[in-house]
């Protein structure tokens, strides 16, 4: 595979990132105790910055919200099969989110870009302004209600299911996810401009977004051992990496989608795992060791399961 071929000058940038950060952890230039305050400034700051300011440019009323509503729901679907289907808990729901969340960005942006055009990148833009909000805040919802429902169970209390819901959607609602995106759409719809002095910092915090949380992926993977995890991280990389576009490309095609559009949003969902999984993981603790091995493993297994899909497109769409 030539070294200009898009999938490769995609995600070997997001593997090197990778590589950095394990040999980092592992020769302990950053130690075990690090990595959660690392966590915290991905989490709580980095992430803040590139939510609020990709909302911020949202402009509803040319937003395609046919097309976009089809991979969402396309999305959300098999996230609701893979929560029955693993049990119903917070754990559940950060693997199901495994099997849905793309990398959109850091790999989506380069590899449709290269390989389609600029016309492929206005509609991966409408789904990348609406892809956390959706996904992400109906994932922080379903674990917020799920970890009240757990710690209800083992601490053996009896508040009433509506304040249980209750709570649930209030944790849901102030939280460092869901805020910035909500706060952005917001602002964008006033119709103002966010004044340089305050958007320039902005900027250079969502950029770190991406390379930090890739570097601290590396770090907990080097501590993390893949042997034990690779059947069940290969399983899960499967469906994201398979099960996800072969879903999208029936339905989209059902649908009546065809053209560039189709072909944009079967790739979308062919994506790798995105990071902000990894950092869901983290954030509940739960399923930390797995999901950092399922994010890797996916992103390897990219390299043949996107040049596959890109191989078989212009047999679905035309």
């Amino acid at each position: 595979m030539p070294l200009d071929n898009p999938v490769l000058s995609s995600l070997l940038p997001v593997v090197l990132l990778i590589l950095v950060g394990y040999l980092s952890g592992r020769f302990n230039v950053i130690r075990q105790e690090a990595v959660r305050d690392l966590s915290n400034l991905v989490f709580l700051v980095l992430i803040q910055a590139l939510l609020f300011r990709t909302m911020c440019a949202v402009d509803v009323a040319h937003l395609d919200f046919s097309a976009l509503s089809i991979y969402l729901a396309t999305a959300a679907g098999l996230f609701f099969v893979l929560l029955v289907a693993q049990g119903g808990s917070s754990r559940a729901a950060v693997l199901a989110l495994s099997g849905i969340f793309s990398n959109t960005a850091t790999i989506g942006i380069p590899l449709i870009g290269l390989a389609y055009g600029k016309e492929a990148l206005v509609v991966l833009f409408t789904l990348i302004s609406m892809h956390s909000l959706v996904l992400l805040t109906m994932t922080t919802v379903v674990l917020e209600l799920c970890s009240a429902r757990e710690q209800a169970h083992a601490g053996h209390t009896r508040s009433g299911h509506l304040r249980t819901i209750g709570l649930a959607v209030r944790n849901a609602i102030f939280h460092p996810v869901p805020m910035p995106i909500i706060a952005g759409l917001l602002f964008a719809q006033t119709g103002w401009v966010l004044p340089g002095v305050v958007d320039r910092p902005l900027q250079l915090l969502a950029n770190a977004f991406s390379p930090v949380a890739l570097v601290l992926m590396g770090v907990t993977l080097a501590k993390t051992s893949i042997g034990q995890h690779l059947r069940a991280s290969l399983v899960i990389s499967s469906i994201k990496n398979l099960l996800h576009p072969l879903l999208m490309t029936l339905l989209g095609y059902a649908a009546g989608l065809r053209g560039i559009t189709l072909t944009v949003l079967v790739m979308a969902a062919a994506l790798p795992i995105g990071a902000n999984v990894f950092l869901f993981a983290q954030r509940y603790q739960k399923a930390e060791e797995l999901v950092t091995a399922s994010v890797v493993v996916s992103t390897v297994m990219a390299l043949f399961t996107v040049s596959l899909v890109m191989y078989l497109l212009p047999l679905w769409v035309g």
